[in-house]
């Protein structure tokens, strides 16, 4: 797979897929259709976590990517933008970032699948998406102690290690 993905940067321009967050907006979902039944208990606010729509609405996020793929992208990337550590403790989900990693790579590869066996001279890929944290390293989220970091190094290298392993796996 990745001799012929090499063979074809050498031949062609590929193409990626558009953004994904504004496509699920298309959707016009509420707080329910984030939660689904799994997580209709959650305690705090899951609207807005794009990434858990991968384990609650599936079927929406292999849409949008069969919607790309059908438009001509030969590349679409996972809908884990921001399914890390860090970014998911803002929804109470950080024991969820492999889970959710891992059934996102799993919808992507069946959209790619799906499009590439119906038309085997147009091979399409899938590219795992790593977003930035919504945390800094660099700068001091506290004004008045510039040398605090509310995230350390080794904390963002574990949250991008386990974002990683799902996808890769």
């Amino acid at each position: 797979m990745i001799n012929e993905f090499k063979n074809l940067l050498k031949t062609k321009i590929l193409l990626f897929d558009g953004a994904m967050g504004t496509m699920i907006q298309t959707y016009k979902l509420n707080e329910a259709d984030y939660r689904g039944r799994r997580f209709a208990d959650h305690p705090g606010q899951l609207m807005g976590a794009n990434d858990l729509l991968c384990l609650t609405q599936p079927e929406i996020i292999e849409k949008i990517h069969t919607d790309y793929l059908q438009a001509g992208a030969d590349i679409i990337e996972t809908n884990t933008f921001n399914a890390n550590g860090i970014s998911m403790r803002d929804y109470d989900l950080v024991d969820l970032v492999y889970e959710i990693n891992y059934q996102a790579a799993q919808i992507a590869r069946k959209a790619a699948r799906k499009i590439t066996d119906s038309n085997p001279s147009k091979p399409r890929f899938v590219a795992g998406s790593l977003g930035p944290t919504n945390a800094t390293l660099s700068l001091s989220p506290d004004v008045n102690n510039p040398a605090y970091r509310a995230v350390e190094w080794e904390e963002m290298v574990e949250a991008y290690y386990q974002q990683v392993c799902g996808l890769v796996d």
